[in-house]
């Protein structure tokens, strides 16, 4: 294998920047996907120079999904690695007031896209026998879910499905393909969400406190590491010390 490239849908997010500022040193290249706002990668742009590649993609637009294929085709490089982080909008909805259309949004931003992405980029894995695909769930898909997430939940366990189905199925290429499933982590995806809410889940934490974004990074990094290379199929659960 000769360059290590790392792709990650959804950088721009807290998880995405802070992990992309931590194990950048590991890869040749990492192409980091974003949705218009680039802001939160400028710094890390300055800092990594052509390192980092930038690339923009809608991903609740089938054809921009397309389009931002091409255009990390048209880069010259090709993933190694790929982590994938894009969710809809994390908010409390009564399953009796959303329509269809919220559910496929949150299907089109979390699950089309990595239907889309894999089926680039892991064929080309298979003919170098070699590749590591993370993709962030939940802890809602390892223990009972709380109410009103239906559709966030939906996608997710939609998401593990795909891990699980591809994790087998390019085993013998060398391919490992793992979920990481953390509870409530504390970053801006949560700004849709009643702040009492977000309190509430703290103290029923045996830490009294929710996840931070440097809670995650870890699990990333390992899984994308060669110590993980006998793991895959796998849904890690990050609990904050709740027993699932």
């Amino acid at each position: 294998m000769n360059e290590k490239v790392l792709l990650i849908t959804g950088a721009s997010s807290d998880i995405g920047v802070k992990l992309i500022d931590e194990i950048n040193k590991d890869y040749d290249y990492i192409i980091a996907h974003h949705n218009g706002d680039e802001s939160n990668l400028k710094r890390l742009k300055e800092e990594l120079k052509e390192k980092l590649i930038l690339v923009a993609g809608d991903f609740r637009d089938e054809n921009k999904t397309y389009e931002f294929i091409e255009n990390i085709k048209k880069t010259g490089k090709i993933p190694t690695h790929i982590v994938h982080l894009p969710a809809g909008k994390y908010e409390n909805i009564k399953f009796s007031k959303l329509t269809w259309d919220r559910f496929q949004n949150d299907i089109n931003i979390a699950f089309r896209s990595l239907v889309i992405v894999l089926n680039a980029f892991l064929p080309l894995m298979a003919k170098n026998k070699f590749g590591k695909v993370v993709v962030m769930l939940t802890s809602c898909t390892t223990n009972i879910p709380p109410k009103y997430l239906s559709s966030y939940v939906s996608t997710k366990y939609a998401l593990l499905g795909l891990v699980k189905a591809l994790a087998n199925e390019y085993a013998d290429k060398g391919i490992r393909i793992n979920g990481i499933s953390p509870s409530m982590i504390e970053t801006k995806f949560l700004e849709n969400i009643p702040e009492l809410i977000i309190k509430q889940n703290a103290m029923n934490s045996p830490t009294g406190s929710n996840l931070a974004v440097d809670d995650v990074i870890p699990m990333f990094e390992f899984l994308l590491s060669e110590k993980s290379n006998s793991i895959t199929g796998q849904n890690i659960a990050i609990t904050n010390g709740n027993i699932m």
